[in-house]
């Protein structure tokens, strides 16, 4: 069986560094990008079944990549699930209306987020 595979998008190394470890300990393929044009370039060549996004970002935030990824046709139907320091329930409303599955409370234990990331994951 193949590995699911996850792109996480955070602007903060640190952050990155440490969940896509931890992503990976848990058994899923996980590419990172620190940005949202990172990301579209990573996503030109790879296709997740999932993607972790930050919510703020300093050159596009996740509500404008997601506007982005939803206009290419192979995108579409890949769930977007963001990750966000600020627990902001107009954020989250916001997030829903885009198309976004799900927004997470940072930081978050990593076995907390596993049964979140299961349910969205393509079977």
């Amino acid at each position: 069986m193949r590995k699911r595979q996850i792109l996480l998008i955070d602007d903060e190394p640190a952050w990155l560094t440490s969940v896509v470890q931890l992503l990976k300990e848990e058994g899923f393929e996980v590419r990172g990008a620190q940005s949202g044009a990172e990301a579209l370039k990573v996503l030109a060549k790879y296709h997740p079944d999932l993607i972790l996004s930050d919510l703020r970002m300093p050159d596009m935030n996740g509500f404008d990549f997601l506007e982005i990824i939803k206009t290419l046709p192979r995108m579409k139907s890949t769930p977007v699930v963001f990750l966000s320091a600020i627990d902001d329930f107009h954020a989250k409303k916001v997030a829903k209306d885009l198309g976004a599955v799900d927004c997470i409370a940072k930081p978050f234990h990593i076995g907390d987020i596993i049964p979140s990331l299961q349910k969205y994951l393509p079977r």
